[in-house]
């Protein structure tokens, strides 16, 4: 199998485990393809073997952490953490789309009904401010645009060290200041703008599973019981 490797807390725990199978013998013939420098530092120190990310890869099979899950439509989003291993949203959002099977891991409080806050979108550096513009009249009174900074305080111009992703994108966050009542309407009017590369939303993608923990253990979600008992 070639599997996804995600990044986040919950997510390198899993590449442990997975590392362990490998040398227990209770798996074989798994390559990872890891989402970031340090889940890749992690895959490596246990023993897995890697493959970089390539367009039109089959992965069989794929998991990350997420930052929140719609209840009821296992729509997620991803991007809002700050990087601090080398994480890139890119192709952390490409192998997700890759991926045959996908399961992302939340905490109890991060599989909501109420979806709020920022979604973050990647967009071309040559004409961000236009793109910008256009988001905000997409979601006019309902959102604020940022472009984020790499360090110190964050305004809508990105401060002064304005971010720039390794494959050269900035990365816009849209700031709702109201309820965001239907994430899969938002990422579809979000791909429909021209300089939108891609964003944080992970729609329509099929088999997919919420792992959701709690201090009472551990919840397999799919789209057919969608609503923990």
């Amino acid at each position: 199998m070639v599997v996804g490797l995600g990044s986040g807390r919950a997510s390198s725990f899993a590449v442990r485990y997975l590392g362990r199978c490998l040398q227990q013998g209770a798996l074989r013939d798994v390559v990872g393809i890891p989402s970031s420098v340090f889940s890749a530092s992690e895959a490596a120190k246990a023993g897995i073997p890697l493959n970089h990310y390539q367009e039109n890869l089959q992965i069989d099979f794929a998991f990350n952490d997420a930052d929140l899950i719609e209840e009821g439509t296992l729509t997620a989003l991803i991007g809002r953490r700050k990087p601090e291993g080398g994480e890139s949203l890119f192709i952390e959002k490409s192998i997700a789309k890759a991926a045959s099977k996908l399961a992302l891991i939340v905490a109890e409080k991060q599989y909501t009904r109420d979806v709020d806050g920022s979604i973050p979108v990647l967009v071309n550096c040559g004409n961000w401010m236009e793109t910008a513009e256009e988001i905000d009249d997409l979601f006019l009174g309902d959102a604020e645009v940022w472009r984020r900074p790499t360090s110190g305080q964050a305004d809508p111009m990105g401060g002064d060290f304005p971010l720039v992703t390794r494959e050269g994108h900035h990365v816009l966050d849209v700031i709702f200041t109201s309820p965001i009542l239907d994430l899969g309407q938002v990422a579809e009017s979000l791909d429909q703008i021209a300089g939108v590369v891609d964003h944080g939303i992970i729609f329509s993608v099929n088999p997919c599973v919420a792992i959701v923990a709690s201090k009472n253990g551990v919840a397999i979600v799919d789209k057919k019981s969608s609503v923990i008992s």
